[in-house]
Protein backbone atom coordinates (compact mmCIF):
# COMPACT_ATOMS: atom_id res chain seq x y z
CA UNK A 1 0.00 0.00 0.00
CA UNK A 2 2.82 2.52 1.04
CA UNK A 3 4.50 1.68 -2.41
CA UNK A 4 1.35 2.43 -4.40
CA UNK A 5 0.63 5.65 -2.44
CA UNK A 6 4.14 6.48 -2.86
CA UNK A 7 3.83 5.87 -6.78
CA UNK A 8 0.34 7.73 -6.39
CA UNK A 9 2.46 10.56 -5.61
CA UNK A 10 5.06 11.09 -7.90
CA UNK A 11 2.64 10.95 -10.29
CA UNK A 12 0.80 13.21 -9.62
CA UNK A 13 3.66 15.82 -9.14
CA UNK A 14 5.01 15.46 -12.02
CA UNK A 15 2.00 15.68 -13.28
CA UNK A 16 1.62 19.22 -11.37
CA UNK A 17 5.14 20.10 -12.11
CA UNK A 18 4.33 19.74 -16.62
CA UNK A 19 0.96 21.94 -16.08
CA UNK A 20 3.11 24.39 -14.44
CA UNK A 21 5.74 24.35 -17.33
CA UNK A 22 4.44 27.05 -19.79
CA UNK A 23 6.79 28.50 -20.81
CA UNK A 24 7.69 24.31 -22.28
CA UNK A 25 3.92 24.15 -24.19
CA UNK A 26 4.95 25.66 -27.35
CA UNK A 27 8.01 23.08 -27.55
CA UNK A 28 5.14 20.48 -27.16
CA UNK A 29 2.61 21.82 -29.98
CA UNK A 30 1.42 19.18 -31.92
CA UNK A 31 -0.76 20.59 -34.14
CA UNK A 32 -0.10 22.16 -37.65
CA UNK A 33 0.63 26.00 -37.17
CA UNK A 34 -1.59 28.62 -39.45
CA UNK A 35 2.17 29.78 -40.77
CA UNK A 36 2.33 33.19 -42.67
CA UNK A 37 1.17 32.89 -46.07
CA UNK A 38 -1.99 32.66 -47.69
CA UNK A 39 -1.07 28.94 -48.67
CA UNK A 40 0.26 28.02 -45.23
CA UNK A 41 -3.20 29.04 -44.16
CA UNK A 42 -5.04 27.14 -46.52
CA UNK A 43 -3.29 23.90 -45.57
CA UNK A 44 -3.92 24.93 -42.55
CA UNK A 45 -7.94 24.91 -43.17
CA UNK A 46 -7.73 22.27 -44.95
CA UNK A 47 -5.83 20.12 -42.56
CA UNK A 48 -8.23 21.17 -39.68
CA UNK A 49 -10.98 20.28 -41.90
CA UNK A 50 -10.07 16.47 -42.77
CA UNK A 51 -9.20 16.41 -38.95
CA UNK A 52 -12.70 17.43 -37.81
CA UNK A 53 -13.98 15.15 -40.31
CA UNK A 54 -12.17 12.13 -39.11
CA UNK A 55 -12.76 12.76 -35.26
CA UNK A 56 -16.76 12.68 -36.17
CA UNK A 57 -16.60 9.55 -38.20
CA UNK A 58 -13.89 8.14 -35.02
CA UNK A 59 -16.78 8.93 -32.51
CA UNK A 60 -19.72 7.13 -34.42
CA UNK A 61 -17.62 4.40 -34.88
CA UNK A 62 -16.01 3.51 -32.00
CA UNK A 63 -19.68 4.95 -29.82
CA UNK A 64 -21.46 1.94 -32.48
CA UNK A 65 -18.33 -0.72 -31.44
CA UNK A 66 -18.44 0.51 -27.69
CA UNK A 67 -21.96 0.33 -27.16
CA UNK A 68 -22.61 -3.39 -29.27
CA UNK A 69 -20.22 -4.28 -27.37
CA UNK A 70 -21.87 -3.47 -23.91
CA UNK A 71 -25.27 -3.85 -24.96
CA UNK A 72 -25.02 -7.15 -26.17
CA UNK A 73 -23.26 -9.53 -24.35
CA UNK A 74 -23.47 -13.19 -24.25
CA UNK A 75 -23.65 -13.22 -20.32
CA UNK A 76 -26.57 -11.37 -20.88
CA UNK A 77 -28.39 -14.10 -22.67
CA UNK A 78 -28.21 -12.25 -26.15
CA UNK A 79 -27.71 -14.74 -29.25
CA UNK A 80 -26.12 -13.63 -32.42
CA UNK A 81 -27.55 -13.13 -35.41
CA UNK A 82 -27.82 -15.66 -37.59
CA UNK A 83 -27.85 -13.68 -40.87
CA UNK A 84 -24.53 -12.91 -42.63
CA UNK A 85 -25.37 -10.94 -45.47
CA UNK A 86 -27.34 -7.54 -46.08
CA UNK A 87 -27.05 -5.35 -49.00
CA UNK A 88 -28.81 -2.64 -47.54
CA UNK A 89 -25.90 -2.61 -45.14
CA UNK A 90 -22.86 -2.97 -47.91
CA UNK A 91 -24.83 0.12 -49.94
CA UNK A 92 -24.60 2.10 -46.73
CA UNK A 93 -20.73 1.34 -45.38
CA UNK A 94 -19.88 1.92 -49.65
CA UNK A 95 -21.85 5.11 -50.21
CA UNK A 96 -21.43 6.81 -47.30
CA UNK A 97 -17.71 6.65 -47.13
CA UNK A 98 -17.40 7.34 -50.92
CA UNK A 99 -19.79 11.26 -50.12
CA UNK A 100 -17.35 11.79 -47.59
CA UNK A 101 -14.26 11.04 -49.87
CA UNK A 102 -16.27 13.44 -52.67
CA UNK A 103 -17.00 16.55 -50.47
CA UNK A 104 -13.21 16.21 -49.08
CA UNK A 105 -11.77 16.04 -52.51
CA UNK A 106 -13.52 19.13 -53.56
CA UNK A 107 -11.71 21.88 -51.00
CA UNK A 108 -8.19 19.32 -51.61
CA UNK A 109 -8.60 20.25 -55.23
CA UNK A 110 -8.93 23.65 -54.74
CA UNK A 111 -5.94 23.50 -52.86
CA UNK A 112 -3.89 22.26 -54.95
CA UNK A 113 -5.17 24.74 -58.05
CA UNK A 114 -4.36 27.84 -55.37
CA UNK A 115 -0.80 26.40 -54.39
CA UNK A 116 0.37 25.55 -57.98
CA UNK A 117 -1.10 29.04 -59.22
CA UNK A 118 2.18 31.10 -60.44
CA UNK A 119 0.36 33.62 -62.37
CA UNK A 120 0.81 37.40 -61.43
CA UNK A 121 4.04 37.07 -59.43
CA UNK A 122 5.85 41.01 -58.72
CA UNK A 123 9.54 38.51 -58.21
CA UNK A 124 11.18 35.98 -59.47
CA UNK A 125 13.94 33.96 -57.24
CA UNK A 126 16.72 30.69 -58.49
CA UNK A 127 16.75 28.45 -55.49
CA UNK A 128 19.79 26.15 -56.22
CA UNK A 129 20.86 23.67 -53.49
CA UNK A 130 24.34 22.47 -53.32
CA UNK A 131 25.68 19.80 -50.06
CA UNK A 132 25.51 22.26 -48.20
CA UNK A 133 24.42 25.07 -49.33
CA UNK A 134 21.40 27.31 -50.80
CA UNK A 135 22.33 29.27 -53.81
CA UNK A 136 19.66 32.46 -54.05
CA UNK A 137 19.73 34.31 -57.30
CA UNK A 138 17.41 37.11 -57.61
CA UNK A 139 16.47 37.03 -61.35
CA UNK A 140 16.70 39.87 -63.54
CA UNK A 141 18.35 41.91 -60.73
CA UNK A 142 21.63 41.14 -61.29
CA UNK A 143 22.09 39.98 -57.44
CA UNK A 144 23.46 35.94 -56.17
CA UNK A 145 25.05 34.99 -53.41
CA UNK A 146 25.17 31.58 -51.24
CA UNK A 147 23.75 31.28 -48.35
CA UNK A 148 25.52 28.58 -46.05
CA UNK A 149 24.83 27.52 -42.12
CA UNK A 150 26.48 30.04 -39.50
CA UNK A 151 30.25 30.50 -38.42
CA UNK A 152 29.11 30.18 -34.40
CA UNK A 153 26.58 26.69 -35.53
CA UNK A 154 29.66 25.62 -37.71
CA UNK A 155 32.76 26.11 -34.74
CA UNK A 156 29.64 24.42 -32.16
CA UNK A 157 29.51 21.70 -33.85
CA UNK A 158 33.10 20.44 -34.42
CA UNK A 159 33.92 17.42 -32.81
CA UNK A 160 35.52 18.33 -29.26
CA UNK A 161 34.92 21.90 -29.91
CA UNK A 162 34.16 22.61 -26.16
CA UNK A 163 31.17 24.67 -26.80
CA UNK A 164 28.13 24.00 -25.39
CA UNK A 165 25.32 23.94 -28.60
CA UNK A 166 22.40 25.20 -26.46
CA UNK A 167 24.21 28.55 -25.63
CA UNK A 168 24.76 29.11 -29.42
CA UNK A 169 21.26 31.09 -30.26
CA UNK A 170 19.92 29.73 -33.27
CA UNK A 171 22.22 26.72 -33.14
CA UNK A 172 21.87 25.09 -36.55
CA UNK A 173 19.28 27.19 -37.73
CA UNK A 174 21.37 30.29 -38.55
CA UNK A 175 23.01 31.08 -41.81
CA UNK A 176 25.69 33.60 -43.00
CA UNK A 177 23.61 35.68 -45.32
CA UNK A 178 19.76 34.97 -45.21
CA UNK A 179 17.49 35.42 -48.37
CA UNK A 180 16.03 38.68 -48.36
CA UNK A 181 12.65 39.58 -49.65
CA UNK A 182 10.21 42.20 -49.75
CA UNK A 183 7.03 41.96 -47.76
CA UNK A 184 3.71 41.89 -49.72
CA UNK A 185 5.15 40.44 -52.81
CA UNK A 186 4.02 37.43 -54.76
CA UNK A 187 7.52 35.35 -55.16
CA UNK A 188 7.76 32.91 -57.74
CA UNK A 189 11.15 30.45 -57.09
CA UNK A 190 12.33 28.24 -59.48
CA UNK A 191 13.79 25.40 -57.68
CA UNK A 192 16.88 22.72 -58.39
CA UNK A 193 19.75 21.41 -57.51
CA UNK A 194 23.59 21.08 -58.80
CA UNK A 195 24.53 17.54 -57.05
CA UNK A 196 22.10 15.76 -55.13
CA UNK A 197 18.52 15.89 -54.18
CA UNK A 198 17.27 18.67 -51.65
CA UNK A 199 14.35 19.89 -50.65
CA UNK A 200 13.98 23.68 -49.69
CA UNK A 201 11.27 23.74 -46.40
CA UNK A 202 9.99 26.29 -44.38
CA UNK A 203 6.92 25.41 -42.61
CA UNK A 204 5.98 29.50 -42.11
CA UNK A 205 5.09 29.65 -45.91
CA UNK A 206 3.85 26.03 -45.63
CA UNK A 207 6.23 25.33 -48.36
CA UNK A 208 8.68 21.92 -49.35
CA UNK A 209 9.34 21.00 -52.44
CA UNK A 210 11.97 19.19 -53.56
CA UNK A 211 15.37 20.55 -55.35
CA UNK A 212 16.07 17.69 -57.96
CA UNK A 213 19.56 17.91 -60.23
CA UNK A 214 18.26 18.45 -64.01
CA UNK A 215 15.08 19.55 -63.34
CA UNK A 216 13.47 22.70 -62.45
CA UNK A 217 10.80 22.70 -59.65
CA UNK A 218 8.53 26.05 -59.53
CA UNK A 219 6.32 27.85 -56.87
CA UNK A 220 5.21 30.83 -55.24
CA UNK A 221 4.31 32.58 -52.10
CA UNK A 222 3.75 35.90 -50.18
CA UNK A 223 4.59 37.12 -47.12
CA UNK A 224 2.64 39.78 -45.50
CA UNK A 225 4.62 40.45 -42.02
CA UNK A 226 8.16 41.21 -42.13
CA UNK A 227 10.07 39.26 -40.37
CA UNK A 228 12.66 36.55 -39.40
CA UNK A 229 11.47 32.69 -41.01
CA UNK A 230 13.38 29.58 -40.14
CA UNK A 231 13.63 25.98 -42.28
CA UNK A 232 15.87 23.24 -43.07
CA UNK A 233 16.92 21.24 -45.76
CA UNK A 234 14.36 18.19 -45.78
CA UNK A 235 15.92 15.63 -47.83
CA UNK A 236 18.52 13.54 -47.55
CA UNK A 237 21.14 14.82 -49.07
CA UNK A 238 24.79 13.13 -47.78
CA UNK A 239 26.61 13.28 -44.01
CA UNK A 240 26.04 16.92 -43.84
CA UNK A 241 22.17 17.59 -44.33
CA UNK A 242 21.46 18.43 -40.67
CA UNK A 243 23.92 21.62 -41.39
CA UNK A 244 21.93 23.38 -44.49
CA UNK A 245 19.31 25.61 -43.32
CA UNK A 246 17.49 28.18 -44.54
CA UNK A 247 16.85 31.47 -43.08
CA UNK A 248 14.24 34.31 -44.57
CA UNK A 249 14.59 37.79 -44.11
CA UNK A 250 11.31 39.73 -44.99
CA UNK A 251 11.20 43.43 -44.89
CA UNK A 252 8.83 45.85 -45.66
CA UNK A 253 8.82 47.33 -49.47
CA UNK A 254 10.92 49.83 -49.24
CA UNK A 255 13.26 49.19 -47.25
CA UNK A 256 13.79 45.82 -49.13
CA UNK A 257 14.30 48.19 -52.25
CA UNK A 258 17.37 49.81 -50.39
CA UNK A 259 18.88 46.47 -49.37
CA UNK A 260 18.45 45.61 -53.25
CA UNK A 261 20.21 48.47 -54.54
CA UNK A 262 23.32 48.16 -52.37
CA UNK A 263 23.76 44.50 -53.26
CA UNK A 264 23.83 45.80 -56.76
CA UNK A 265 26.16 48.50 -56.56
CA UNK A 266 28.52 45.63 -54.43
CA UNK A 267 28.16 43.23 -57.46
CA UNK A 268 28.81 46.18 -60.09
CA UNK A 269 32.63 45.95 -59.97
CA UNK A 270 32.65 42.02 -60.35
CA UNK A 271 30.55 42.16 -62.96
CA UNK A 272 32.28 45.29 -64.65
CA UNK A 273 35.89 43.22 -64.29
CA UNK A 274 34.02 40.41 -65.50
CA UNK A 275 32.42 41.96 -68.87
CA UNK A 276 36.39 43.48 -69.47
CA UNK A 277 38.28 40.13 -69.00
CA UNK A 278 35.60 38.29 -71.70
CA UNK A 279 36.31 41.42 -73.66
CA UNK A 280 40.29 42.02 -73.41
CA UNK A 281 40.97 38.47 -72.00
CA UNK A 282 43.27 38.18 -68.40
CA UNK A 283 45.03 40.62 -67.71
Amino acid sequence: MSLLRSLSGRILATVVSLLGMSAAHADWQLNLPPGVTEISRRIYDLHMLVLWVCVVIGVLVFGVMIYAMVAFRKKDGVKPATWDHSTTAEIIWTVIPVMVLVALAIPAARTLVFIEDTRGAQMNIKITGYQWKWNYEYLDEGVSFFSSLARTSNVARQKDSGIDPASVENYLLEVDRPLVLPAGVKIRYLLTSNDVNHAWWVLDFGIKRDAIPGYINEGWFQVDEPGVYRGQCAELCGKDHGFMPIVVEVLPKAEFDAWLAAQQADAAPAVAATASAAVNGPQ
